[in-house]
Order: structure tokens, then sequence, then C-alpha cells
């Protein structure tokens, strides 16, 4: 039977960090190093040059991830890129990358098709489940997914929107997804969503049931009102939720692959909340050494956090071949995902 592994990772960040002190010196936000260190964990994050894009930043993390799985981008049957902030309303983020990494520069174009998944912090997960997919039903042989995002250029800079601005950074994380006869791989994946929180933490730039779904003033310009320019959130609400669903979700994959939570080698939560990942861990009984972070490092980067850790943890020799790999994922939508790896 054709399993489905990973078989290479790669991430790129932008290289301008922006630190907690520097949202209050050079932003002017109404805050604090300690106020932020203490509710989320992070101490800075990446923001991305102006000009550059949410696919800009993918290129470097794909071919890292194909160089390292030892492949072309003429290899590839598939890309899927998860994103929350993707270059244009449309088209995909996925056929800009599609034409970085597979049409321009080269003499032989490579017409893989491109697919986006739109599932904010969880859309890796999302995303793996359809690369798995895929590959286990022999339709693909190399699939590459990616998770990027370039939050900077819609984070509400001021004290007015600080609650969400210190928690979200640029970056942009890789996997090819491949197919092996070897019994290893993603064992299973878990997904879920409950769409009765949907507007509990949300960005509603436009509305597509008004007409024009933007406002516009006399002159014809279009006028962004605050409350939809900028993404709003409940933090209780989604605090709560986010700690019930990944329990939840964590003891339905063990339950499904008949193992514990110590089976676990390697933990690999999404990076919103250092808080949130330390209590779901605490709740499991997790040794520190088999819990991995870098949110103090990058802040959250939505779709991007969990392919970035698994790429810094196998530069790092923390995940090594034959590992069992645990990622977890809870965010917008409510949406939320967990997947079992053999590495």
């Amino acid at each position: 039977m054709v399993q489905a592994y990973i078989s290479g990772t790669g991430f790129h960040v932008p290289p301008t960090r922006v630190t907690n002190d520097d949202l209050r010196t050079r932003y002017g936000l109404e805050t604090t190093d300690e106020w932020i260190v203490q509710r989320t964990g992070i101490r800075e994050r990446r923001f991305a040059e102006p000009g550059v894009t949410t696919s800009d930043l993918a290129l470097p993390a794909a071919r890292d991830a194909l160089a390292r799985a030892g492949l072309k981008p003429s290899d590839l049957d598939m890309i899927i890129f998860a994103t929350l902030s993707p270059d244009h309303c449309f088209p995909g983020a996925g056929v800009y990358l599609q034409r970085k990494l597979c049409l321009e520069g080269t003499d032989e174009p490579h017409f893989v098709p491109a697919l986006d998944v739109r599932n904010q912090c969880t859309g890796f997960l999302y995303g793996l489940g359809c690369a798995t997919s895929m590959v286990r039903s022999g339709a693909c042989r190399h699939v590459l997914l990616v998770g990027a995002e370039t939050h900077s250029a819609a984070l509400d800079l001021s004290s007015r929107g600080r609650q969400v601005a210190s928690l979200f950074g640029d970056g942009a994380g890789a996997v090819v997804v491949s197919a092996t006869e070897e019994d290893r791989g993603v064992r299973g994946w878990y997904l879920g969503a409950d769409g009765r929180h949907a507007d509990v933490l949300a960005q509603k730039i436009w509305d597509i049931s008004k007409r024009p779904f933007i406002p516009q003033d006399a002159d014809g310009w279009g006028r962004v009102a605050p409350e939809m320019m900028w993404a709003q959130m409940d933090g209780k609400v989604v605090f709560k939720n986010a700690v019930e669903r990944m329990l939840g979700v964590v003891m339905q994959a063990c339950w499904s692959q008949g193992i514990g939570p110590a089976d676990i080698d390697l933990w690999v939560f999404h990076q919103a909340n250092l808080r949130i990942n330390q209590y779901v861990a605490q709740q499991l009984g997790l040794p520190e050494e088999k819990f991995v972070h870098n949110i103090e490092r990058y802040g959250n980067t939505t779709a991007a956090t969990i392919p970035i850790l698994l790429a810094e943890c196998e530069r790092d020799g923390k995940l090594k071949r034959g590992m069992k790999v645990a990622m977890v994922a809870f965010g917008s939508g409510f949406t939320w995902g967990a997947a079992i790896v053999d590495w």
C-alpha cells in the first residue's frame, strides 16, 4: 500500500525583527514587553518589507523543502498553498508561487496544478490531509504543501489594535509530501469546525452581501470602517475553545491510532499563544522535552507555524527519522485539527 511521508522541509522568515519594545517605540502602541510576554510568550516577530508578497516569502521556503527532498520543481504533481493573507483577493497565492517556482527562468515550464486552502491557523493541517489523500490515492507522487503569511500589512499597529497586533508575524514554511512503499509517514489526520463561532475571530475586510461590497464615497473611493478593516477577536472565548478543542482532537487522534500521549516523541503545536499550548501540554502530562515551540521569536504566523517549527526541529536535530510526531492546531472558524506522523 502506498504511504505518504514528509520527504523535505523548508522555511523562510523576513530579516526584519520587531521586538515588543519596538511595537511601543517605533509604532506607538501603548504596551510593554512584560505585558505581551506574560500573556502570550511572544518576545519578537518578523515583518516583511513593503513590496514583499506572501508568495515571495513562500518561494525560498519551497525551494528549501524541495532541495532537502532531493527534488526539482518539475518533479511536483501539485502545489497546495495555505494562507489567510494571499497576494490579492484573487487569484489565489498558489498560482503566483507556481509561476515563480515552475515557470519563470526555465526553458522547461512545468504547469503543475495549484490549490489554495483558506483555513487560517489550521490551514497547514487541512492541507496535509489534502496532500496525503492525493498521494495515497495514486494521483500524485510529490505534493508541495506551503503555509505562508504576510500579516504585517494588515495589522492595526496602533494602541486601538494592540490586542491583535502584538500577536502576529510574517513567515513561510513548506513540506514535500511524497509517496513511499515503506511503512512510515502520515498515519492519520483529524479535522473539525464549529461555524457558530465564525465571528469571534475574523477580519471582514469586505462584505459580499453589500452592493457594492466596499462602501464608496461621493468620488467613488472605497471606505472601510476600522472594525471591518482590522482583525477582531474575543480573546477569552478563543482561549476557552482552543483548550477544549485541542485536547479533544488530540485524544481522538491517539484513540484512533491505538496509542496514548506518552507514545508521541515530539509534539508540534500551532504557535498562537504559548500559554494555551502550555495549558494543553500540562493537561496531557507532556514532559517539557517533548513539547517544542518558537513563538517567542516569530509570533503567530498562522498557516506557517507548524511547517516552520518542523523545519527548525529537523535542522536542530530534535526531529529524526523514526520519531512519532503529533501536530495540533486551532484557529479562526473555529477550526481545529491534529495529525500523527511516523517520521
